[in-house]
């Protein structure tokens, strides 16, 4: 072809980069990968090697280890026997070693950039562009983290071994996600990579050998799903980090359920990309084409559900198909194309089964017209219209280059279609009118909300999904808090089992009534009977029964439930007013200190100074929360690019709150109060033993402003209600106090259903009356959420 005629046809050549470079590598190792397992490379002690095929041409690229239990202990050894002089070399000693690493990527950007596209199937212009650097960046940006641990995260120890188990589609950028915060913070790490894509990793393992990381540091274990099961089990790794399936992040959070291990999970999701009819058409179809076809669409985050405001509908549409039309497919080595291979016949299948479903439920397929490579893992970019937002394309993750589209009328029903999902991991909103995105973005049931853009990332800006997405974050403070905990709680004590007082026999009128009545329950604002019509004794300190109180069950829970979802007046009001009621709930418990004391004496046995002193710790505690209320707020990043990003805190929801039996009014405040401080609403299940503390309560609540549905109180067996809360699909987290390490274990067994967030004492008691222990951010940072929302900047 002539000059004169590829200007006239503008046809895009072919511009392949050599594969030599990756495979000299391979060569370089025989073909064939051992474990690296405390700075070293070790064969599996089974035997077993697995292969790892190119998906673009099914060739064999290398025989990879397929590590057994005894790899597995072996690798967890090494991470242990290193993390106590890993954590002491000091932040500045870690942020060098991060420093080193971070030169080495780029040193090796090529190599790294070519073997990925040669393992996964991406297009090479996506790895050398996207991944690698961003790689860099996160142990550049983690590196400054390290340097800063004494004085920006004071107060907080590493959390000790960490086992790292990450997917297939991003898999050196997931490494770099979960390695850079964990080694930066003191920890060290097993990392499992997925069995599709072990390459990088393992060059990676390299880089750390090359670049001095202290032996043990980082171990690479390759593997199956067998081997991510062992990882997750063993009894020495104290943290789980987990990127993938949903399914598998709810077998994890089952499988780790009483274990005291620390989780992240950040799983599927199917999220929306909204436009408006104000959007620039053209920007926001180059936009869907980075939302769902970046990756082949293999993207947790892809924009798979594509909202269109009815009036533009018909243009979007038709803008689309002529976009897709000059998608090119093809070689992943070859910088021009836009989409690659899928990463493997299985994942083809599952992606060609669910297309066949949706056309079975009646939604219509477009392709573009060109032929898709007959050798290979291809799929061509699919659009599906016609489709109802309870079809199982647009419910389910296809992992895939599939959109579907479906229409709105006004922001509200978009909002209502875009929350119509049981993920909630990332949303994009195209608009001209900023005024509106900023309206709509909050209201999105998400983690990250990217305003004009999609799958924008960067290591100084959190991720992480709500829902079944899972829960905490990755990248910046926030996953930096995910690798560390309070230096205090490695000293708090076990619970030790305190016999309750036996019954004496003798029925005794409390002092602070006078007539005999049985407390009730408090929901909505009112105060109810329980559903079974039951109730339990209470006994005083020295076994007298002095009162009954409601026997809470699953009907009470519900209702309460029931009530604090209505009540969302709470969360929308402003922090200015939930610390005044906080404030005057302060005020009301004063004027009644005297009584709180007395029944604090009568039930629990302390001296009447001690229980004032318990009175006068809680009026602190409303205080420091009210205080807080509105100073607890979000920050701005500012991500290399032209752009911001919005770090906002946001309530969760409807918290699930158990209290532990000592200091029955100041722990119960002490949970209580950063959760409404923060816009929450509560269902609270007071201390079992000394539950009329908490029906007092509610007596100050009733005069104190606090609206009905935000402060719900069943009284009960603790464990019963704690199970019932957990499994319950509109509570959104639940933090369990009890003494009862069995109790904790089956909160969090319960809680796999919605994939809600368990915060849990493991057993271990703390003093209330410390305010180290019993107030401060780190519960705040448990009341809240983070969204993260990026605005750009320009025209």
């Amino acid at each position: 072809m002539s000059i004169s005629e590829i200007f006239d046809s503008m046809d895009y050549g072919p511009a392949p980069e050599s594969r030599e470079i990756a495979l000299d590598w391979i060569a370089s190792h025989k073909g064939r990968f051992g474990l690296f397992v405390d700075g070293g490379w070790t064969p599996p002690a089974s035997g077993q090697w697995f292969t790892s095929t190119n998906p673009a041409t099914s060739e064999a690229l290398a025989e990879i280890a397929a590590a057994d239990a005894s790899d597995v202990d072996a690798a967890v050894a090494a991470a242990r026997k290193a993390q106590g002089d890993w954590a002491t070399l000091g932040g500045h000693g870690r942020a060098r070693h991060l420093y080193s690493l971070a030169r080495a990527i780029q040193r090796n950007a090529r190599l790294l950039a070519v073997l990925e596209s040669l393992d996964n199937g991406k297009p090479v212009r996506e790895t050398r562009d996207i991944d690698i650097p961003l790689v860099a960046r996160h142990f550049y940006h983690h590196a400054g983290w390290a340097q800063l641990q004494g004085s920006e995260l004071a107060g907080y120890s590493p959390m000790g071994v960490i086992g790292q188990i990450i997917p297939w589609n991003f898999p050196l950028l997931m490494l770099a996600w979960k390695i850079a915060p964990a080694i930066a913070a003191g920890n060290t790490v097993v990392l499992k990579p997925a069995e599709f894509t072990s390459l990088t990793a393992l060059c990676f393992a390299e880089i750390c050998k090359d670049a001095g990381l202290p032996d043990g540091v980082v171990n690479i274990v390759t593997g199956d799903g067998a081997t991510g099961e062992l990882i997750v089990g063993h009894k020495d790794v104290d943290k789980i980090a987990f990127t993938g399936s949903t399914e598998v992040g709810r077998r994890i959070r089952a499988a780790t359920a009483g274990s005291g291990k620390h989780l992240t999970l950040e799983l599927g999701g199917k999220s929306p990309f909204i436009v408006f009819d104000d959007a620039d058409m053209d920007s926001a179809v180059e936009g869907v084409v980075d939302a769902i076809w970046f990756n082949q669409g293999q993207v947790c985050c892809a924009g798979s559900r594509l909202l269109v405001q009815e009036g533009i509908s018909d243009r979007i549409i038709a803008k689309l198909k002529a976009r897709m039309e000059t998608l090119r497919l093809g070689d992943p080595l070859d910088k021009c194309i836009d989409m690659g291979a899928i990463v493997a016949p299985v994942q083809l299948q599952t992606i060609q089964t669910l297309v066949e479903k949706g056309q079975a439920e009646g939604a219509e397929l477009w392709q573009p017209g060109w032929a898709v490579p007959k050798e290979g893992c291809f799929y061509p970019p699919t659009l599906f219209t016609n489709v109802a937002p309870a079809a199982t394309i647009a419910q389910e993750e296809i992992f895939g280059p599939v959109v579907v589209v479906m229409t709105f009328r006004t922001p509200d029903e978009a909002i209502k279609i875009a929350n119509n999902t049981r993920y909630g991991l990332a949303a994009s909103i195209w608009s001209e009118n900023i005024n509106l995105a900023l309206d709509v973005a909050p209201k999105l049931d998400c983690g990250v909300v990217w305003i004009n853009s999609t799958n924008q990332f960067d290591a100084a800006c959190g991720f992480g999904g709500n829902r079944e997405s899972g829960f905490s974050r990755e990248g910046g403070l926030e996953g930096m808090m995910e690798v560390l905990k309070p230096r205090f709680e490695n000293t708090l004590p076990a619970y030790q089992t305190t016999a309750t007082a036996e019954q004496s026999g003798a029925t005794t009128a409390s002092p602070l009534a006078s007539l005999d009545r049985t407390a009730k329950l408090y929901v909505g604002g009112k105060q109810a009977r329980p559903d079974n019509g039951y109730s339990l004794p209470v006994l005083s300190a020295s076994g007298d029964k002095i009162a009954e109180v409601g026997w809470g069950s699953r009907k009470d829970i519900r209702n309460a439930v029931e009530a604090a979802r209505k009540a969302t007046g709470w969360t929308g009001t402003s922090a200015h007013n939930r610390a005044q009621v906080l404030y005057y709930l302060a005020e009301n418990l004063e004027t009644r200190r005297d009584e709180f004391a007395r029944r604090l004496t009568e039930t629990t046995g302390v001296s009447p100074e001690q229980a004032r002193q318990e009175v006068d710790a809680t009026l602190s505690r409303l205080f420091s929360y009210g205080a807080w209320a509105d100073k607890y707020e979000g920050s701005i990043h500012t991500p290399p690019l032209r752009g911001v990003t919005l770090a906002m805190k946001e309530a969760i929801g409807t918290i699930g709150i158990i209290c532990p039996d000592e200091n029955p009014l100041l722990s119960m405040i002490s949970l209580a109060a950063p959760a409404i401080a923060m816009g929450n609403r509560i269902v609270l299940v007071p201390s079992e033993r000394h539950p009329l503390t908490a029906t007092d309560f509610y007596q100050v609540l009733e005069t104190s402003d606090v609206p009905a549905g935000v402060f719900n109180i069943i009284t009960g067996k603790r464990d019963d209600l704690s199970k019932t809360l957990a499994s319950h699909d509109d509570v959104k987290s639940v933090w369990y106090f009890g003494p009862e390490k069995e109790g904790a274990a089956t909160a969090e067994a319960a809680s796999t259903g919605n994939m809600k967030r368990i915060w849990t004492c493991h057993g271990r008691q703390r003093n209330w009356f410390d305010p180290e222990q019993g107030e401060g951010r780190d519960y705040l940072r448990h009341a809240t959420q983070v969204k993260n929302i990026w605005i750009p900047y320009g025209e």
